[in-house]
């Protein structure tokens, strides 16, 4: 730390006696310029065009502060505090580990963002949810986009939920699902939180768009609800999408209370009977069956139900190891960075410090424990008409936090009867939960897009 501080002070020290020395140096070069006029015309006219002007120490230094990161901070208190939100969130995915692969590219971006005069991401460039490709001035976006401005593209084309989903798809295991498939109505119910927050948000006085974007938070799905913001309300995308990843972060946290207020002792010691085995074959019809179905039903869910499934065959075929291994690996974790840093760079601080985002994050989390709930309570009324009682932990794991909200059900019922192991049969609403959110962000899209 010593040694930066000389260092910084060091080259203040030659800046200074850089500008001193060319200020004291005028009133040579003005002699020198008299001289010249004296000799001859042609001398004078050579002189003048060599004279610089005189310079005002003060007033460089002056110029030099206000351009400077500094001025601008003092300017706008806002940028102070979310400078120091944007060290909160890097504090919460280093030390805490909250969703630290995205958390911490989130959070990066949004340092980014916020440094005064960087000019890293131009929000201008995307005024009114559309990417303009020049200014008002007629200037090119080639000539004045930043470095997050080019990678901020791949968001707005829904390029990098996209690819993330495939990544997902390759990582995914639709076993416990295929072999029971009462688990997808888990799933769905989980999505109850979304519409329901959807009426919400537009009771409140959001729009449409924003009310749909806002109430895909509670699918607990961070890919989808940037894809679906992107396209309905791109101006919310800083305060959705940190929303949606922090409220993954914590499942840990939000579920278990809800779960056990929801359910008794006894409904939480219910042992389930072990999965029957999945061949091959099913898992790899599954992926095309339902790439075929969701898109013959709803067009709007084509790309990222598409790109799920996609990656999912690439994994079960077991014909194109090399493209599972590099989806699941390089291809995921270079877009989870650009996605990330893009992503947080919405999050200026005109964007987020308002009444508005306030009200995002009150109805996010608002959407996500009703859709935990609502997988829990259809659990408990599957019993009523079926022999083979399910726990109904397992329908927490709706939401499609995979594989922690799995985790979660695991834990919360292993504490009540350790020799019980729900985490395969958690798996089921989870991944179901991924194909809900898909297909709900797909109904949003077909209605208010």
């Amino acid at each position: 730390m010593k040694r930066i501080l000389k260092y910084t002070l060091m080259i203040l020290a030659v800046g200074v006696v850089g500008l001193s020395v060319q200020a004291w140096a005028q009133p040579e070069v003005a002699e020198v310029a008299t001289a010249a006029v004296e000799a001859g015309a042609a001398a004078a006219a050579v002189a003048q065009d060599v004279t610089p002007e005189d310079i005002d120490l003060g007033e460089s230094l002056m110029d030099f502060v206000n351009q400077s990161g500094i001025s601008g901070i003092i300017s706008d208190w806002r940028v102070l505090v979310m400078l120091i939100i944007s060290c909160l969130l890097l504090y919460l995915a280093i030390v805490k580990q909250f969703e630290p692969l995205l958390l911490l590219p989130i959070a990066f971006g949004m340092l980014l963002t916020n440094l005064p005069g960087a000019g890293m991401y131009h929000a201008e460039l995307f005024a009114d949810g559309h990417v303009h490709w020049t200014n008002a001035d007629g200037v090119g976006f080639d000539r004045i986009g930043g470095l997050i401005d080019f990678l901020y593209l791949g968001v707005k084309l829904g390029i990098y939920p996209c690819l993330i989903f495939v990544g997902v798809g390759a990582m995914t295991d639709f076993g416990p699902l295929i072999a029971n498939p009462k688990s997808l109505l888990l799933g769905a119910a989980a999505q109850f939180g979304i519409f329901a927050t959807f009426l919400g948000a537009t009771a409140m006085g959001f729009t449409p768009a924003e009310s749909g974007s806002i109430g895909i938070i509670g699918g607990a799905d961070g890919p989808t609800a940037i894809y679906l913001t992107s396209k309905l309300a791109p101006q919310l995308l800083g305060p959705i999408a940190v929303a949606a990843y922090s409220y993954m972060a914590l499942v840990p946290v939000i579920q278990p209370p809800i779960m056990k207020a929801l359910t008794t002792k006894a409904e939480r010691k219910i042992v389930m009977k072990q999965l029957r085995t999945v061949s091959k074959t099913e898992k790899i019809i599954f992926p095309i069956a339902m790439t075929m179905i969701i898109s013959l039903l709803l067009p709007s869910a084509a790309p990222l139900i598409g790109c799920l499934m996609l990656g999912n065959l690439m994994k079960e075929c077991g014909v194109v190891e090399r493209l599972s291994k590099t989806v699941q690996n390089e291809l995921m974790n270079i877009v989870t960075i650009f996605l990330g840093i893009s992503v947080g760079a919405t999050a200026t601080a005109e964007n987020f410090l308002n009444w508005q985002t306030i009200g995002i994050m009150v109805l996010g989390v608002t959407a996500f424990c009703m859709g935990t709930g609502s997988g829990v309570l259809l659990a408990k009324l599957m019993n009523v008409f079926s022999k083979e009682k399910i726990n109904p932990l397992i329908g927490s794991a709706g939401v499609s936090a995979v594989p922690m909200a799995a985790r979660v059900s695991q834990k919360v019922g292993q504490a009540e009867n350790p020799s019980n192991f729900l985490l395969m049969h958690a798996m089921g609403p989870n991944v179901s939960g991924v194909i809900g959110s898909a297909v709900a962000a797909g109904i949003l899209l077909a209605f208010l897009g």
